[in-house]
């Protein structure tokens, strides 16, 4: 018989199941990473009719297409949310989601018609995020008061382990497409998921199980002070919205733009969805760095808060924008322009999603009430979720527009900076006002 713990050990060492989460990570991650790297190049380029004819997608279309799953995979934990609190708890809902996950690989794998892709990222949508929310609350779980003082040491560890298969993926997967073909590109993301998902369930007797709390899920909903919380958040997630409506076009408008630039470096051409690795090896770097460095210098000048760097970060995206805004100009005067001139834009993009993202994330944890801590992260992530659902209407709107394609080339991307600029300067005052009730609340 299976012997499951429900209570953490007594004991000042590391939890026992951490490694197998830590490795869990890994693997999940390179699955939803590579998958997600090489989407606009696929369906631009590779996608098929059933009848095995070529059938891609116009650049629009694909963009559209993808925005919209990422929005999915961002709605989808409010309901991994539910499941873990009030029917499975986060060790059931991690396994039987992963294992949906496994299918919409499986999908991509198998079909490379449009048939095969909706299937495909409908089901990756409900398995990656329905457990976002319930992995990084399951290594808490696994700590007591005698090893707490490791957690933060272990969420390091998560969160490096969650950029480096994000970094390898980036990197392998693109050249599995260009080489092997799709299936194979989509195939080992799928075999990464699974291991994944038997790396988790090897420490099914090890991890700390804490069952499904239906009441406290149904009394923090008719708590008055979550709604207050949540009133308060809610015009500083409209805002954060749109930088997501930016930064998740890494992924879209600018692999489609560094298509048409020149990507030999040296003796080896870059392919164009390999460039994204850029992220997530600038925020293994520059997290340190604003912890240790930028954050400290800035505290001593100007009392560096919460909202200030979200602010400095929202005038760190405009810039970022406006430099593929520059790019795409001479691009459409027929002028070559060579890769490493989006590697400002990347890091300065990478800067910007370090002082919105993780200090977002921090803030909204710190402003909501101990028992529903769940439920203000699932309204951070519904912002994600909003954010993508705007780029895709608007590419979805400029591919349907009557006379010709509107927002076409540079404008495009001035379209998004400006709204980017006119967002920042939105928060400046947002932020001061917030800052001021949050003053009086603590008084």
């Amino acid at each position: 018989m299976d012997i499951y713990k429900n209570q953490q050990d007594i004991t000042t060492e590391m939890p026992s199941g951490i490694p197998y989460i830590i490795g869990n990570e890994v693997a999940e991650r390179f699955s939803y990473y590579g998958m997600r790297a090489i989407l606009v190049i696929f369906m631009t380029q590779y996608l098929m009719s059933a009848s095995g004819q070529s059938d891609p997608m116009t650049e629009r279309e694909a963009q559209g297409y993808f925005h919209l799953f990422v929005a999915a995979v961002y709605l989808m934990p409010a309901f991994g949310a539910l499941l873990a609190d009030y029917f499975w708890g986060k060790y059931r809902t991690i396994i039987g989601l992963s294992l949906v996950y496994c299918l919409g690989h499986l999908s991509l794998a198998a079909n490379d018609t449009r048939l095969g892709l909706a299937l495909g990222l409908g089901l990756i949508a409900i398995g990656a995020g329905g457990i976002k929310p319930c992995v990084s609350a399951h290594v808490g779980d696994q700590f007591g008061p005698g090893n707490f003082h490791l957690l933060g040491k272990v969420f390091g560890w998560f969160y490096f382990a969650i950029n480096l298969g994000a970094f390898l993926a980036m990197l392998i997967v693109p050249w599995l497409l260009a080489h092997a073909g799709a299936s194979a590109a989509f195939a080992a993301p799928g075999v990464l998921m699974g291991l994944a998902t038997w790396v988790f369930w090897l420490g099914r007797r090890r991890f700390v199980k804490i069952p499904a709390a239906r009441t406290q899920l149904i009394n923090d909903l008719k708590d008055p002070a979550v709604w207050r919380v949540l009133g308060r958040l809610a015009a500083i997630y409209a805002l954060v919205a749109v930088f997501w409506a930016l930064f998740e076009q890494i992924g879209s408008s600018w692999v489609l733009q560094a298509e048409k630039m020149d990507r030999w470096v040296g003796n080896v051409e870059l392919l164009s969805s390999q460039i994204q690795a850029l992220n997530p090896l600038f925020i293994m770097l520059l997290t340190p760095c604003f912890s240790y460095g930028v954050y400290p210098f800035l505290s001593r000048r100007i009392g560096l808060t919460a909202l200030k760097k979200i602010l400095f970060g929202l005038f760190l995206a405009v810039f970022a924008f406006a430099i593929p805004a520059a790019i795409q100009m001479r691009l459409d005067q027929g002028i070559q322009v060579h890769i490493l001139w989006q590697l400002p834009a990347y890091l300065l993009m990478t800067a910007a999603e370090v002082m919105v993202s993780i200090t977002c994330l921090e803030y909204s944890y710190t402003q909501a009430p101990k028992s529903a801590k769940s439920v203000v992260m699932a309204a951070y992530f519904l912002s994600v979720s909003l954010g993508n659902l705007f780029t895709g209407a608007v590419n979805f709107l400029i591919g349907h527009a009557e006379g010709g394609m509107k927002l076409s080339g540079a404008s495009y991307f001035w379209f998004f900076t400006g709204l980017m600029l006119a967002t920042a300067l939105l928060f400046v005052p947002l932020s001061r006002a917030a800052e001021k009730k949050d003053s009086a609340h603590r008084a």
